[in-house]
C-alpha cells in the first residue's frame, strides 16, 4: 500500500508509525486509518521488530477528524470515495479484536503511542488501544464528539473507564473538556509524562530499552493475558496463567533470560 498519509520506518528493533499530515495538525482521514493498518500489520510480520512506537509528525499527535472530510460522509457514514485497502487484521483472535479500530490489541508486539502534541477524538480512542501511552507534558488531549453534535466511537466508551475509572471516563467524554499530558497522568489516561524538549527521543529510549532487553515472547503473552482479562473471571486468568507459565518455562527465551543473568551480559532473545 502507497502511504500518503502516514510514514513508516524501523529503527534498531522499533517500528515508528507516524502520522503525516503536520500542516493540519495530521487530522484524521479514512486514508489515514488505512494507512495505520497497513503499517501495524507490515510491524505484526516483521519478526525483526519486537515494539511499535505511534506518533504524529510536526507539532501535534493528531487533532481528530478532518472536519473537511466530515463534510463529505455520506448518510451510511462511509466515506463517499473508497480507497485502496491495507493487509487485514488477524482473523484468529477473538471477535472483539477483529473490529474497525479495535485490532491493536491482536497485535502481538506492545505498542506506543508517543503522544507528542494535540490529541482529541478519535485519535485519543485510537490511542486507548495502544498498551502503553507517553505524553508530553504540553500535549493537550480532549474527547470532543460532544462538541461536534457526535458521541464517543470506536469502543471509547467502553475503554477508558476500564483504564481510567468511571468517573474519570465521564469527565473526559461529557465535557469535551480540553486537558494537558500533566492532567492525563493525575486521570489515568496515560501512563507517562515526559519533557517536551526531547520528547520522541526520551519516547524511543523506552521503546529501545523494551525491544533490545526484553523476550519479545515473553511481551506477546503477557499483552494476551491483559487484553484477555477484559474478557475472563479469576479463575480463567489463573488457568491461563498456569498454561503460559509451563510453556514459558520450555522456551528458549527462558533459557536466555536465566543465561545472560548468570553471565551478565545483554539479552539476546529470539522470542521463541
Amino acid at each position: 500500500m502507497e502511504y500518503r498519509e502516514t510514514l513508516y520506518h524501523v529503527d534498531g528493533k522499533v517500528a515508528v508509525i507516524t502520522l503525516n499530515r503536520p500542516e493540519k495538525l495530521n487530522a484524521w482521514t479514512g486514508r489515514m486509518a488505512e494507512e495505520i493498518q497497513d503499517a501495524a500489520m507490515t510491524a505484526a510480520e516483521d519478526d525483526n521488530v519486537h515494539v511499535i512506537v505511534l506518533t504524529g509528525a510536526g507539532r501535534g499527535f493528531s487533532a481528530g477528524a478532518d472536519m473537511s472530510v466530515l463534510q463529505n460522509i455520506n448518510d451510511d457514514n462511509k466515506p463517499a470515495v473508497k480507497e485502496d485497502r491495507p493487509k487485514p487484521t488477524p482473523q484468529d483472535v477473538r471477535i472483539d479484536f477483529r473490529q474497525k479500530y479495535s485490532y491493536f490489541p491482536a497485535i502481538p508486539k506492545p505498542i506506543i503511542a508517543a503522544i507528542n502534541g494535540p490529541c482529541a477524538g478519535i485519535s485519543l480512542v485510537l490511542t486507548l488501544y495502544c498498551d502503553l501511552r507517553i505524553a508530553a507534558a504540553s500535549a493537550k488531549f480532549t474527547g470532543a464528539f460532544v462538541k461536534r453534535g457526535l458521541i464517543t466511537e470506536y469502543g471509547g466508551a467502553w475503554l477508558l473507564p476500564r483504564i481510567a475509572g468511571m468517573a474519570n471516563a465521564m469527565d473526559v467524554w461529557l465535557t469535551g473538556r480540553v486537558f494537558d499530558g500533566t492532567e492525563a497522568k493525575e486521570l489515568g489516561l496515560v501512563n507517562r509524562v515526559l519533557p517536551d524538549e526531547g520528547f520522541l527521543e526520551a519516547a524511543m529510549e523506552v521503546a529501545h530499552d523494551m525491544a533490545n532487553n526484553n523476550s519479545p515472547r515473553s511481551m506477546r503473552v503477557i499483552k494476551n493475558q491483559v487484553w484477555d482479562s477484559l474478557f475472563q473471571d479469576l479463575s480463567g486468568a489463573l488457568n491461563l496463567a498456569e498454561v503460559e507459565m509451563k510453556a514459558s518455562i520450555s522456551s528458549e527465551d527462558f533459557k536466555e533470560g536465566v543465561a545472560h543473568f548468570l553471565q551478565k551480559r545483554a539479552p539476546n532473545f529470539t522470542g521463541k
